[in-house]
């Protein structure tokens, strides 16, 4: 139903040929409308980057309507009702208004429909649930999802059980929207059915939990989200390692974050949360099927450091970006000390193999194990200049020598 609410006036509004893209799908007919994200994030004067579009028409008339109008559009998911408009280069979802017929918890059979309450009735929570008139800004809010917006109650629509079981990710969605719009206590229904139904979680790619899972983590502050999901066993069934001592060390890792400062790095923060052994997190990730380039930094994070004597022989050994890593995780160091790593480049030994034989060590084993030694004491000494690294090798090279006579 129409509310008095009207969606503000904002930047995302005049973005080049959105305009036109309405009146093309039909706006001055209410034909199409702004939806969910765009909607929510407006009416809270919060930062909107995607933007969503709902209408009446199918997508082939869609596709046809921009055709003729030369936007350019992107058949993206042309199963589910989605075509991508592109306008200055940024991608504009448009969806046609849709029922399910059937769901199996990770996929759902829909049919076209025109009726915009059955549209509201498929999503996940009330406050994605709004829609905007483009010309006149009137809100359209079926389900109560204004009231929730206000209070900052994250409440799924209708019976938990049942949105839950249309799509067992909802269960792991919830709790990423109580932890960006959430305040106080949770829901009290929308808890239990997680809760209840956290099991059916097995029933997902383990790509798509790791996905929502560092959607989650990206957030400012998560905290509190994921002190309910441990007390509730949400997580058990697909990644039981994470504890409420997982929950401490990420706790921790906050504070840390903005005396660096930094932004929050999720793959940084799933490092915190996991237990701090390195071949189980590898286990783990491997288990979310994580990329290699994010299994390997996670291991590297997670390992024991060797000795160090200054943050530039730490970074010099295992690299800065572990560097960075395990300084973070270390509550023993002061996090700013990663503010020495930021603009730093490893430096280069200006002495090889051809050095040490112009300096009288034969060719053969010798050589590497000179060189180890000139490397060794050249990090020692913090990284000396050409000059007084060729003294420290010309001593490697005397001391190699005298053993060889």
């Amino acid at each position: 139903m129409t509310s008095d609410m009207t969606l503000p006036d904002a930047p995302w509004r005049h973005r080049p040929g959105l305009d036109k893209l309405l009146l093309v799908l039909g706006a001055e007919a209410d034909e199409t409308r702004f939806v969910g994200g765009a909607v929510r994030d407006g009416l809270l004067d919060m930062p909107v980057s995607d933007i969503d579009i709902a209408t009446i028409h199918p997508p082939q008339d869609v596709m046809q309507r921009l055709a003729q109008a030369g936007i350019k559009a992107i058949p993206t998911g042309l199963a589910h009702g989605t075509i991508t408009a592109v306008l200055a280069g940024k991608p504009i979802e448009i969806t046609t208004l849709r029922c399910d017929t059937s769901t199996d918890g990770r996929r759902a059979i829909i049919a076209y429909t025109d009726d915009w309450r059955a549209d509201a009735a498929r999503r996940d929570f009330t406050i994605n649930a709004l829609y905007a008139h483009p010309l006149d800004s009137q809100i359209s809010d079926y389900f109560g999802g204004l009231d929730d917006l206000r209070t900052r109650n994250v409440r799924f629509i209708g019976d938990p059980a049942t949105r839950i079981a249309e799509d067992h990710l909802r269960i792991l969605r919830y709790f990423r929207f109580f932890a960006r719009f959430g305040k106080d206590d949770p829901d009290a229904q929308a808890y239990a059915a997680c809760v209840a139904h956290a099991n059916s979680l097995m029933a997902l790619s383990r790509e798509r939990i790791a996905d929502e899972l560092l959607k989650l983590l990206a957030l400012p502050d998560p905290v509190r989200a994921l002190v309910l999901m441990v007390e509730g066993a949400i997580l058990v069934p697909v990644v039981p390692e994470i504890t409420s001592a997982g929950v401490g060390r990420f706790a921790a890792l906050l504070p840390r974050e903005l005396a660096a400062p930094v932004k929050p790095d999720p793959l940084l923060r799933l490092c915190a949360l996991l237990p701090p052994d390195a071949a189980l997190a590898d286990s783990i990730a491997a288990r979310l099927k994580l990329s290699n380039k994010a299994r390997k930094r996670i291991s590297a994070a997670l390992n024991p450091l060797p000795a160090y004597r200054s943050i530039y022989e730490l970074a010099f050994r295992v690299g800065a970006e572990t560097a960075r890593d395990r300084i973070m995780l270390d509550s023993s160091v002061d996090a700013t000390a990663i503010c020495e790593l930021r603009d730093w480049q490893p430096p280069h030994l200006s002495v090889g193999g051809a050095v040490m034989m112009a300096l009288g060590i034969s060719k053969g084993p010798d050589i590497a194990r000179a060189l180890n030694e000139v490397r060794e004491q050249w990090i020692s000494e913090a990284f000396p200049g050409p000059e007084r690294t060729h003294e420290i090798a010309a001593q490697i090279a005397s001391k190699f020598q005298r053993f060889s006579q």
